[in-house]
C-alpha cells in the first residue's frame, strides 16, 4: 500500500467502522485457492481420521512422541526462525542456524518464508486498520462484524485476493539473502518432507507399514493441523480476547492470551510483542512463559546467536522496525542472569 494511500486510510478510519473496500476488488485465481484449500482442509480432515483410528487403538506412544517432536521442531522454526529472526531481526544467528530455523519453519505448511515475513511485516505496519491483511476488525466492531472478522482473521484471509508485496515488505530477503530465497522456493519439497519423515520414522520404529501410516496421520497431518490453528489463533483470538497491559500504536488491539502461551511457544503474549516488536522476548512478566525466548537465550549462551535485543522498559519511545524499513534502537546486553 503506497504511503499516500496509507495516510488517507488512517485519517479516515475511526477504529470502529468496517474497512473501506477497493473500488475494483481483484479475484483470487483458482489454482492458489485450490492449493490453499488443500493445505488447510487436508490436515483438519486427518484429525477426524485420527480420532476414528484412536477409537480402535490406532494410536501408539510412538505416534504421540513423534507428533510432539515434530510439533516442537516446526513450531519453533516458525516462532524463532520466521518470526523473531527473519521478520523482526531480534537477533543475529550463525548462517547454519539461520538455515536450520528457516527449513524447520517451512515444514509447518504455513507458506513460503518470504511471503510469511512480508505478510507479518504488513500486519505490523497497519495493525487493526485498513491495510492489515488479517485484522478481526475488518468488518467493524458490531457483534456481527466481529464474528465475521474473527473468521476472516483466523482463516478467511488465506483466501484473500489482496496480495502482499514481498518486494515492498521483504526486500532484504529477496535481494540480499540467497539462502533464504532458495529455501523459500523449496517450500513444496519441504512440505513433502514434513509428511514423509514422520511416516519413515514410524515405519522404522514399529517395523511395519501400519506404524508408518499412523505416524503419518498423527505426527504428520494432525500435528500440522494443530500448529496451523494455534498460529492462526494468534491472528484472531489474540486481537479480541485477553488483556492489554502494554501501550501500543493507535487502533492496535493486540492482547495477551495466557491459555495459548505454551502451545504457541510464547507467541500469544501478543500485546507485549506489539508494544516492542523487535524484542526477542514476548512474555514480559516473570510468570509469562516464553519457550521461544528461552531457546534464543540458549543460542546466545552457546554463541550461536548474537546481537539479541533484550529491550529496556523505555523502548516504547524509540523507533520501531516496521515493514523492514526501520530498526528498533535497543541496547545489546551480555548474557547475565535476570536481564529479561
Amino acid at each position: 500500500m503506497p504511503t499516500a494511500t496509507r495516510t488517507a486510510a488512517e485519517a479516515g478510519y475511526d477504529g470502529h467502522a468496517p474497512f473501506p473496500r477497493p473500488a475494483a476488488p481483484a479475484r483470487a485465481g483458482i489454482v492458489p485457492v485450490t492449493l490453499t484449500a488443500a493445505i488447510v482442509i487436508a490436515p483438519f480432515l486427518a484429525l477426524g481420521a485420527g480420532i476414528w483410528l484412536a477409537w480402535g487403538s490406532g494410536i501408539t506412544l510412538t505416534d504421540l512422541l513423534l507428533a510432539a517432536v515434530f510439533y516442537v521442531v516446526t513450531g519453533l522454526g516458525v516462532t524463532v526462525g520466521f518470526h523473531r529472526l527473519l521478520t523482526h531481526r531480534s537477533f543475529t544467528a550463525r548462517p547454519w542456524l539461520r538455515v536450520t530455523l528457516a527449513v524447520a519453519g517451512s515444514m509447518s505448511f504455513q507458506g513460503n518464508l518470504i511471503d510469511w515475513v512480508a505478510v507479518h511485516r504488513r500486519h505490523h505496519a497497519f495493525t487493526d486498520q485498513p491495510g492489515d491483511p488479517h485484522s478481526p476488525y475488518r468488518y467493524g466492531t458490531g457483534l456481527g462484524g466481529q464474528l465475521r472478522g474473527l473468521a476472516h482473521a483466523h482463516l478467511g484471509w488465506l483466501f484473500s485476493s489482496e496480495p502482499t508485496s514481498a518486494t515492498r515488505y521483504a526486500p532484504d530477503l529477496l535481494r540480499n539473502d540467497p539462502a533464504m530465497l532458495r529455501i523459500s522456493r523449496a517450500f513444496p519439497a519441504l512440505c513433502a518432507a514434513s509428511l514423509l519423515l514422520p511416516f519413515a520414522a514410524g515405519w522404522a520404529i514399529s517395523g511395519g507399514l501400519y506404524g508408518g501410516l499412523t505416524a503419518f496421520i498423527w505426527a504428520g497431518l494432525v500435528r500440522i493441523a494443530l500448529l496451523q490453528h494455534v498460529t492462526w489463533s494468534v491472528n484472531s483470538l489474540c486481537h479480541m480476547i485477553g488483556e492489554r497491559p502494554h501501550t501500543t500504536r493507535r487502533h492496535d488491539r493486540s492482547t495477551d492470551l495466557w491459555p495459548l502461551a505454551l502451545l504457541s511457544f510464547g507467541e500469544s503474549w501478543h500485546n507485549g510483542h506489539h508494544s516492542q516488536p523487535g524484542c526477542a522476548r514476548h512474555g514480559r512478566g516473570s510468570r509469562q512463559i516464553d519457550p521461544s525466548a528461552a531457546l534464543i537465550d540458549l543460542f546466545e549462551r552457546l554463541g550461536w546467536a548474537t546481537h539479541v535485543h533484550w529491550q529496556p522498559a523505555d523502548v516504547l519511545g524509540h523507533p520501531r522496525m516496521v515493514a523492514g524499513k526501520h530498526t528498533l534502537r535497543t541496547s545489546t546486553r551480555p548474557s547475565t542472569p535476570g536481564r529479561r
